[in-house]
């Protein structure tokens, strides 16, 4: 038990009083114009998301036909089309931003492998906190309903793991953004409270999702967001989330039809 308060006050109260300290010496009297790039670029790339890297708009694009493509083809592609926006507007248009504000530099926006092997253990640890809770929404038709989210991941492991590569460049993108981009961004003018402003549009983005994972997603933006901030890092979370998320996959697939039986059904 003293072990985990001393990781507690290490990990969490000391990282927010040291990004608060940051803060508050970090005025100078002149417009701080960076909050409002970051913050602006915010809700362009979320809305730019959620409107134009949908299904719908890839069907607007590009048309089922049975004579082109088999369904499982052209529903993978509407998956890699899904995975490609996010990367564009998580990943793509804020490095631009970065780019080009006077000062700032990509590498600076916690996307550095330094310490990373120092701080596995921490994120192994939470995955295994995590894992009990995974199992147990494993069994419930709402999770079978929603994940995989590409229907024919049973058809075979080719078909299961290409759809993985996919999610995976999804959750590096949803990493940096949150977790890199919003964090470094803000942490100067915002200190700890940077973590809490990241954490409302990334608990709104689980809204089309179960309602256990959603409120399950405020305490992983503040778990992840701290570390992040602590580490100077990034790719923690990137694993951690890939994990989890891998392990949900395989879970739900395990519970589909046969691969003969057709692809998996929302139930």
């Amino acid at each position: 038990m003293e072990t985990i308060k001393r990781f507690v006050r290490r990990t969490l109260l000391d990282s927010w009083r040291e990004a608060d300290a940051q803060a508050d010496t970090a005025g100078t009297g002149e417009l701080d114009w960076r909050p409002v790039v970051i913050l602006v670029t915010t809700a362009v790339t979320l809305t730019l998301a959620r409107y134009f890297g949908n299904n719908a708009t890839f069907s607007q694009l590009v048309p089922f036909d049975k004579a082109l493509y088999t369904r499982d083809q052209w529903d993978l592609m509407a998956r890699a089309w899904w995975s490609g926006t996010r990367v564009i507007a998580y990943v793509v248009i804020p490095m631009i931003t970065i780019v080009l504000m006077p000062g700032e530099r990509i590498r600076d926006y916690y996307v550095s492998f330094k310490g990373f092997g120092r701080h596995l253990w921490i994120y192994v640890g939470l995955y295994l906190v995590v894992l009990p809770f995974v199992l147990l929404v494993a069994t419930q038709d709402q999770f079978l309903s929603t994940y995989p989210f590409y229907k024919y991941s049973n058809q075979s492991l080719g078909h299961f793991l290409r759809w993985q590569v996919l999610y995976a460049a999804q959750f590096m993108a949803l990493e940096f953004f949150f977790r890199g981009y919003m964090l470094k961004g803000l942490s100067h003018k915002f200190g700890y409270g940077a973590v809490f402003v990241m954490v409302v549009p990334y608990c709104m983005i689980h809204y089309p999702k179960p309602l256990p994972e959603t409120l399950g997603a405020i305490l992983a933006g503040v778990a992840l967001g701290t570390l992040s901030m602590r580490t100077r890092s990034i790719w923690g979370g990137v694993l951690i989330h890939v994990g989890v998320a891998l392990t949900m996959d395989w879970l739900a697939v395990a519970q589909c039809p046969p691969p003969d039986e057709g692809p998996c059904q929302s139930r």
